[in-house]
């Protein structure tokens, strides 16, 4: 939409993104939606500066190389924590980091972290500040339109406005408030009603930054559509439920001339990959439970699920398990 030369640090620009979403957005995941689109910015799964700093880094933080571009989002309230993990985070290859401001579990919460900072714009400056110069990558928030009784459009403002005095250039707008009381976390994926136009007056009012919208997309059509009014689009559900609806991304949304792959060809090219991790110990199911929906909404998509489901938590599952119910569905 507008003239993105200004945010030099977000180069290139990457106006369709798959959201973070946990125990889906692994990397197994996200080399399967590489087999669909090569230039969708991809997230992984949120991960505790805790478990950073004290975890096994390879588990948490391994990518296969396709997976590019990619972001890391982090978990977190202490700043030197968070910049220390950044550095981790860009010396293990990662192109962006996002803070995660968003998120209303109850357990986030009492690690003060997640959507109940965006009570604290302050404290959310001071850790854009240290992570902005721990790395030379970007630095990004993700975060909702308001939590509680704090969700009025100009809360929303003065944190945005507080944050990028702190030097944060991108900001991802779940289109939703947060009820940090009273609903679940998936309850509030879905209740509290979208406010699409209190992000698009953010971006009117906020011109130099570059602002994305998430919450309830679910087609490329749509996607072109907001485009009209925000910088970028971040797909959540749909991603998952719909995972070959990215199909055209690449041809749509960054003009690319290279043809989709077929569901069969995007199938088959897993291959290779899930060999290697059955090599290295990792059950089929591991991976498969990832691949699903890739027929959804088409003829004998029960018939591909159903046979996944039933063989490919058994000892010994290979790639067979996957042909087959490749016949299954497509003869």
């Amino acid at each position: 939409m507008n003239d993105l030369t200004s945010i030099s640090t977000l180069n290139p620009v990457y106006p369709l993104s798959i959201a973070p979403m946990m125990d889906r957005t692994d990397r197994h995941y996200r080399y399967f939606m590489r087999q669909i689109t090569r230039r969708t910015l991809l997230y992984t799964e949120m991960v505790t500066t805790a478990a950073i700093l004290h975890g096994d880094h390879e588990k948490l933080l391994g990518f296969s190389p396709e997976e590019k571009p990619l972001v890391l989002q982090l978990g977190g309230d202490n700043p030197d924590h968070l910049a220390t993990c950044a550095k981790i985070a860009e010396d293990w290859g990662y192109d962006q980091v996002n803070l995660n401001v968003g998120c209303p579990s109850d357990r986030v919460q009492n690690g003060n972290f997640g959507a109940c900072l965006m009570a604290q714009p302050e404290l959310v400056a001071k850790a854009v500040e240290a992570l902005q110069k721990a790395v030379n990558i970007p630095v990004t928030v993700k975060h909702r339109i308001g939590i509680d009784e704090q969700d009025k459009y100009e809360d929303m403002a003065d944190f945005v406005r507080i944050v990028s005095d702190a030097g944060c250039q991108q900001f991802t707008v779940h289109a939703r408030k947060a009820w940090l009381q009273g609903l679940s976390p998936k309850e509030n994926r879905t209740i509290p009603p979208l406010r699409y136009e209190e992000v698009y007056r953010l971006k009117q009012e906020f011109p130099h930054l570059f602002i994305e919208i998430n919450g309830g997309f679910k087609t490329l059509a749509e996607v072109k559509q907001q485009l009209q009014f925000v910088d970028a689009v971040m797909i959540g559900r749909a991603a998952y439920d719909h995972p070959y609806l990215f199909a055209t991304a690449d041809q749509e949304i960054y003009g690319e001339k290279t043809p989709p792959l077929t569901r069969r060809e995007v199938i088959e090219s897993m291959y290779p990959y899930i060999k290697y991790w059955l090599q290295n110990g990792i059950r089929l199911n591991s991976i498969t439970r990832h691949l699903l929906e890739l027929f959804a909404g088409q003829t004998g998509t029960k018939a591909w699920k159903r046979y996944i489901s039933e063989n490919a938590h058994l000892p010994g599952a290979g790639v067979e398990v996957l042909q087959q119910a490749l016949e299954k569905v497509l003869g």
